[in-house]
């Protein structure tokens, strides 16, 4: 599913985000990347939706080579990989459904579809109710629950959860893994990138464990201290 093979990224003018990284992630599974800050988790993001251009090596999303992808190409490959961060990023000014459908409508589906579709994400996320609701007026973990909402919009194979509970308290981080989990149960392929280990002990999946740039650990049904 997805591939890092001998990554390298470089900021000028000699700062080495990730070194000689491989790793491959197979189609449904579930995996935490964990990290203190500047480990190289979020640069890895980043080379994984074309953000960022590795220095050298092949990042390989099924089956494709992203590393040398044109730029009218990354809008197909990012409709395949939902992306939630910590900050939410909604649109205070829109509803709940406006918010979710806006992810639709620049890319040109038509209203009966979004009517169809918003509905059944957030149901998903368990958020049918407040479709009419602004951010503001919900909890920060019913804004997360949104924020991922809206990135399963596209059915995405993949979803990347970049440091998604880092605003939240524990009980709304637990729900928010939950949901993941729960995603993941339904056959897509999760990400979860964090620096917290809490937040991945109760998880009981693959961790892969980052530091300076470098994969090193890999262990599956793992808890671990940083």
């Amino acid at each position: 599913m997805i591939h890092f093979k001998g990554i390298n990224k470089i900021y000028p003018p000699d700062t080495a985000a990730v070194k000689d990284l491989t790793l491959h992630i197979k189609p449904k599974e579930f995996v935490s990347i964990i990290g203190r800050s500047g480990a190289g988790k979020s640069t890895l993001v980043k080379l994984l939706t074309a953000e960022e251009r590795s220095t050298n090596g092949k990042v390989v999303v099924g089956g494709v080579d992203i590393t040398s992808i044109r730029q009218n190409q990354i809008p197909s490959l990012r409709r395949q990989i939902g992306v939630v961060y910590q900050d939410f990023r909604l649109l205070r000014n829109k509803t709940i459904f406006e918010n979710i459908a806006f992810a639709l409508q620049v890319c040109g589906v038509a209203p009966a579809r979004i009517r169809d579709v918003v509905p059944q994400v957030l149901k998903i996320v368990g958020l049918p109710d407040k479709a009419d609701r602004y951010p503001q007026q919900l909890s920060g973990g019913e804004q997360q629950r949104v924020a991922i909402a809206r990135a399963l919009i596209h059915r995405p194979k993949v979803l990347i959860a970049d440091e998604p509970t880092g605003n939240l308290d524990e009980i709304n981080a637990k729900e928010i893994t939950d949901l993941l989990l729960k995603i993941n149960e339904f056959g897509t392929t999760v990400i979860l990138v964090s620096h917290d280990r809490h937040v991945v002990d109760g998880i009981k999946k693959r961790v892969v464990v980052m530091e300076d740039g470098k994969v090193v650990s890999d262990k599956r049904h793992a808890m671990y201290d940083l």
